[in-house]
């Protein structure tokens, strides 16, 4: 048993210096799935383009490799059954009507009144009842890159749900401040489309977030154009221009969060787009790609062996063989009587 020891220890320091995957695990980071969480946070027909704002961001992070199964999707309101809809179980973006951004296969999780503060916070913060279906859960853990999406209509310091309650920054720091001591991120991507977006992450506290909203203290976030055939607009500036650029992305395309950063100047937004960037400090957001968080790609890297670490793994497979007959050789077995008789 010492000499098994002795010679494992032995083996393990002479090929550590060697092994090129140690430096490939340090390169890495420890991010192995995505998530995201899209939410609109509005009622009523005249709400109709934050129903359009998170199908669309929906849409496109579907296209780029997030499933259904790691989508957590609210929609206060279902605008596609809105009897003023003159195109049932539709909804466009744009008054060319070119997407149904609805579509076939929409999974939305919750819909309606169930759209709530609370609901929100327990699926964040997974304390949902135990009879919640796996689909309404966000099954994340601390290898988990998370993005999250809110539109609607907000002020200085809150978002408004429902037009009935609202939830304020300080309580949503609080909330992702839970998830980081729940292990339930690695690293989070907050986007806010709302009236004075800026304030709704000003107070966050956690590491490892990344932080951007439609418009700055004091500015309104405006919608981009209007449909006349229903007589609202049918989408926000900031999320347009966001979906403008998230259509021309690939799976492997390069571009990073600083691009998306400026993806809306504030000659096309009106408003003025706002980031925060001082709670990611392990990475450069300069470097950081766009689709470690809305994507679904596995990054690999090709590590080439020499004949030296070929024979080390040879040896240490060997040994290992070697170790484990001589363990079986040891062990004791006896015979038991399969049919037992009674004397």
């Amino acid at each position: 048993m010492f000499l098994r020891y002795f010679l494992t220890v032995l083996l393990f320091c002479f090929t550590s210096a060697l092994d090129p995957f140690e430096k490939f695990a340090e390169s890495t980071t420890r991010h192995t799935n995505n998530w995201a969480i899209l939410v609109d946070t509005s009622r009523f027909w005249f709400n109709y383009r934050h129903v359009a704002n998170v199908l669309s961001i929906y849409r496109s992070v579907k296209r780029l490799g997030i499933p259904d199964s790691n989508i957590i999707l609210m929609l206060a309101d279902d605008m596609a059954c809105n009897p003023r809809n003159p195109r049932p179980a539709e909804i466009f973006n744009n008054v060319a009507e070119q997407i149904n951004v609805y579509g076939d296969d929409v999974e939305v999780d919750y819909r309606g009144y169930d759209v709530t503060v609370e609901n929100f916070v327990r699926v964040l913060t997974n304390r949902l009842p135990e009879v919640t279906p796996v689909s309404k859960r966000l099954l994340s853990d601390e290898s988990s890159n998370i993005f999250i999406y809110m539109t609607g209509h907000g002020g200085d310091g809150f978002l408004k749900f429902q037009d009935n309650e609202e939830i304020s920054a300080v309580e949503l720091a609080d909330v992702i401040e839970q998830m980081w001591r729940k292990k339930r991120y690695h690293e989070l991507f907050f986007v806010v489309d709302t009236c004075q977006a800026a304030t709704l992450f000003e107070k966050f506290y956690s590491p490892n977030i990344l932080a951007v909203g439609s418009s700055k203290r004091g500015e309104d976030s405006l919608s981009h154009h209007v449909d006349p055939k229903i007589g609202v607009y049918v989408i926000d500036r900031f999320t347009y221009y966001a979906l403008e650029f998230l259509e021309k992305l690939k799976q492997d395309s390069q571009k990073t969060i600083n691009d998306f950063f400026h993806c809306c100047p504030k000659h096309l937004c009106i408003s003025e787009v706002t980031w925060r960037t001082d709670l990611f400090t392990k990475r450069d957001y300069h470097k950081t790609l766009l689709t470690d968080f809305i994507g679904n790609v596995r990054r690999t890297e090709i590590v080439m062996l020499n004949n030296q670490l070929l024979d080390n793994i040879i040896i240490n497979s060997t040994l290992n063989q070697t170790f484990d007959k001589q363990d079986e050789s040891k062990q004791e077995f006896t015979y038991i009587s399969q049919m037992p008789i009674l004397d």
